[in-house]
């Protein structure tokens, strides 16, 4: 009984965390649409490929701190706008 319990709370967990990833994805798109930028040009500023722009938009990612705040300074924002998720 415990081990199906712990199953069933790990599975919820994992849930949440591909459905806030792909809320976090969403947003960067959202935000690098408004400055008119594709996601070449940010992967450019950022020195990094456009795949992986197109992975982190997608929530197939769970980007570091470090990643977020070369994300935000390629889109020329603060990284707390990256986190205004309704």
């Amino acid at each position: 009984m415990c081990k199906i319990y712990l199953f069933k709370v790990s599975f919820i967990i994992i849930m949440e965390k591909d459905v806030e990833l792909k809320k976090l994805g969403l947003r960067i798109k959202e935000l690098r649409k408004v400055k008119n930028i594709t996601q070449g040009e940010l992967a450019h500023a950022i020195d990094k490929d456009q795949q992986s722009i197109q992975r982190l938009e997608a929530g197939k990612v769970n980007p570091s701190f470090i990643y977020l705040k070369q994300i935000a300074k390629g889109l020329d924002i603060s990284l707390s706008e990256i986190f205004d998720i309704p």
